[in-house]
């Protein structure tokens, strides 16, 4: 089961169980997978426009977009983004003195961190970016973004820099 399959299964079980929280925090990551595809068909259809010369009206409206699905990554992608959003509200809700509010984002990071992979240690991720430093050379602007695209969804983008800093210096 995918990531989007297994979002909307979960959202149908925290319906029926009426809980609300878990309800809410799926609704707002549907939206947001929601916008992530919306903006690719838009992106997609200002490239199509742009590539070709002459457009007329019934033209672009006889024009339909299609676009294969998004992939696990790019949706992994997102709930990362999502969470990583999150993670700064936090901190400028505890900057605040609203605490609720910065539990209430609490709540959310740790039902959108079910839908990624397990996150992987600290060692984990050394070993992983030792092994492209091996393949590629010391070079922090060549490794990072190796780094970031293998590790997508499996660790925080923070801690990979971190740890590709420490071992191509």
């Amino acid at each position: 089961m995918g990531i989007k399959e297994q979002i909307q299964a979960d959202m149908v079980t925290s319906m029926k169980g009426g809980d609300k929280a878990r309800t809410d925090a799926i609704r707002l990551l549907r939206a947001a997978i929601q916008k992530f595809d919306q903006e690719r068909v838009s992106k997609e259809y200002s490239k199509r426009k742009a590539s070709q010369a002459a457009h007329t009206a019934e033209d672009e409206n006889a024009e339909k977009i299609s676009l294969p699905p998004a992939s696990e990554e790019d949706l992994l992608g997102v709930i990362v983004k999502e969470i990583k959003q999150r993670r700064d509200s936090i901190e400028q809700f505890q900057k605040g003195g609203r605490q609720d509010l910065a539990d209430k984002e609490e709540s959310e990071i740790r039902i959108f961190e079910t839908y990624l992979p397990t996150q992987l240690s600290r060692e984990e991720i050394a070993q992983v970016i030792a092994g492209l430093i091996v393949r590629e050379g010391k070079d922090f602007r060549k490794i990072m973004p190796l780094a970031s695209k293998e590790l997508k969804g499996k660790a925080e983008g923070k801690v990979i820099n971190e740890v590709v800093k420490e071992l191509t210096a």
